[in-house]
Formats: C-alpha cells, sequence, structure tokens
C-alpha cells in the first residue's frame, strides 16, 4: 500500500502541477503608457459674453500677390443678436452667429466688397480667442464667374477699450 500512496500522491501533485500552468503570455508593457503625457484638456466652451464688445480687425489674403489688409470693426454682443461688420466706407452689415465649443462662426453678406469694386460678396468666418486677440479665417465668396471667386484670408482683432 506503501507504493500505492506514493504512486497517487506523484500523479496527484502531476495533476496539480499541469492544472496551475497557465499559458505564459508576454505582460503587457505599462511603463510606455504611464511614461506618455495626458492628453491636453479639450478648450474651454467660448462664451459669447467673453468676447462682447468691439474689436478692430485686420483681415490679409494667405495666397496671392495682394497682400493689402481688409479692416473693419467688429461689434460683438453677449448673445447671438447684434452682431455687426462696419468698414471704413461706412458700409455697416450684419452677421448670424453661431458660437460652437471653443469657436464663434459668422456669416455675413451678400454685401458691397470692400476689396473688389461693383461686387457683391459673402463671407464665413471661424474665430477663437488667443492671448486676448479674436484670430481665426475668413472664406469670401465673390458674386463672379471664374476662379478667383473665392478668396482666403486670416484675421486677428485686437479688443478697444
Amino acid at each position: 500500500m506503501h507504493q500505492f500512496t506514493r504512486a497517487a500522491l506523484v500523479g496527484s501533485t502531476i495533476f496539480l502541477v499541469a492544472a496551475c500552468a497557465k499559458s505564459e503570455t508576454p505582460a503587457t508593457d505599462t511603463t510606455t503608457a504611464a511614461m506618455a503625457p495626458a492628453p491636453a484638456p479639450a478648450p474651454a466652451a467660448l462664451a459669447l459674453a467673453d468676447v462682447a464688445g468691439k474689436w478692430q480687425f485686420s483681415n490679409v489674403p494667405t495666397s496671392g500677390t495682394d497682400t493689402s489688409s481688409t479692416d473693419y470693426v467688429l461689434t460683438a454682443t453677449a448673445d447671438t443678436s447684434g452682431w455687426m461688420l462696419e468698414f471704413p466706407s461706412g458700409v455697416k452689415v450684419p452677421l448670424t452667429v453661431h458660437p460652437g465649443g471653443d469657436s464663434i462662426h459668422m456669416v455675413a453678406g451678400p454685401f458691397p466688397s470692400q476689396r473688389r469694386k461693383n461686387v457683391k460678396v459673402r463671407t464665413e468666418s471661424t474665430l477663437r480667442l488667443q492671448d486676448g486677440k479674436l484670430v481665426g479665417t475668413t472664406t469670401a465668396r465673390y458674386d463672379t464667374k471664374g476662379a478667383d471667386s473665392v478668396l482666403q484670408l486670416r484675421g486677428t482683432g485686437t479688443r478697444i477699450p
């Protein structure tokens, strides 16, 4: 019986070792994930009240030989009504304003172009508040036929005290 007990003990030990053995998978390297910087937080939502007031703007074409600026004053309010562009020529253009996230999308026109004589234009602009300035891009679509009917501009606005 002594040999039977020994055989049973060896057999059960082998069974336990086999049952407890796991198929080894390589350990996941957590040092890379732990060392990687956390993603930057999403920009804070821009409230229209943050930009309410008057802003002196200068828009410059992003390409082409004409690098002259189109200047205007943007009147911004704490809600979507009453937004206005006013050009040095005296032309006042109401804006449709759509805030979203960290940006403000503005649509204007058609109105008399300040860059092209006797031509109407529609504009769409997207602005963000950066370092106390409103910065962004404008796409101008002129009521003409041809390759130069669209103009891209980059704009910067500073608050008028």
